[in-house]
């Protein structure tokens, strides 16, 4: 069984300090058996980022759109699993007002790093909590998952603007902790996000120390770094002649080895 003192070791040796922002990605079945289940992950989490952010995805994508326009952050249920459905309704969280991409925060900045959400006009909105894991330097934990559930690059594809990935806009309504109602012109995703190829970026993002792998448990964990990695993928999209998540093909060596040897990214 996965402890406590398990989780809390692990963090150290990955290099998690007290005071990181952390976000997690997680498939609790790949972990094995925890102890506590989704509370006690969470559990160990916090009381080891005692001076930081703790925070999990809390997502409503598939269930908040046209036909279903309404996000109440007190009663809708996330759409991703196991964990999120736990984080987002504990009392020692915050959800965000995001009507498409909240997530739980925890920590003593919780309340202040998820305030603003319901100006929402996208699903990692400038100035959003998507786009300001990039300031606090998140580190971002792929538990069982690969890069195709890491949010995260969505906000790096906003970040430089790629085409395509918004879909046209919709009204939407969102209902805070206290019943007030935001009404918003958004843009969801568009039908194709390049989301279900981003493994692409797999080769070039540990050429260049952006993504490191561990072991907790039974599963396999990857390590995104929020900075690096936001450097590496653009980079990657201002050196491409063709669109990197539409062929399925391995990204050209000469996009990323030529820097290997530079100050890139140290």
């Amino acid at each position: 069984m996965l402890t406590r003192a398990d989780i809390h070791a692990f963090l150290e040796r990955i290099g998690i300090k007290r005071d990181d922002t952390v976000l997690v990605h997680t498939s609790m079945r790949s972990l094995g058996e925890v102890e506590g289940g989704c509370d006690g992950l969470i559990d160990a989490f916090t009381s080891y980022l005692t001076d930081g952010l703790f925070l999990v995805p809390t997502h409503t994508w598939s269930n908040v759109g046209k036909n279903q326009p309404v996000y109440d952050v007190s009663v809708t249920e996330p759409c991703i699993g196991a964990l999120p459905t736990v984080a987002a309704f504990r009392k020692d969280g915050v959800r965000s007002l995001h009507p498409t991409h909240s997530v739980a925060a925890f920590g003593r900045r919780a309340a202040e790093f998820v305030k603003g959400e319901e100006l929402a006009t996208s699903p990692c909105f400038e100035g959003g909590v998507w786009r300001r894991l990039y300031d606090e330097k998140a580190k971002i934990l792929l538990i069982g998952v690969g890069l195709d559930r890491n949010t995260y690059i969505h906000a790096i594809d906003e970040m430089i603007d790629l085409p395509g990935r918004l879909a046209e806009p919709i009204q939407l309504t969102v209902i805070d902790y206290d019943g007030k109602r935001y009404s918003l012109t958004y843009r969801k995703h568009g039908k194709n996000t390049g989301s279900s190829n981003f493994e692409v970026y797999r080769k070039p993002l540990d050429a260049l120390g952006a993504l490191k792998n561990d072991k907790l448990g039974n599963a396999t964990i990857g390590i995104f770094d929020a900075v690096r990695g936001t450097e590496v993928i653009s980079m990657l999209w201002e050196k491409a002649d063709y669109n990197l998540c539409e062929e399925l093909k391995d990204i050209p060596e000469e996009y990323y080895y030529c820097v290997l040897d530079s100050n890139f990214l140290l």
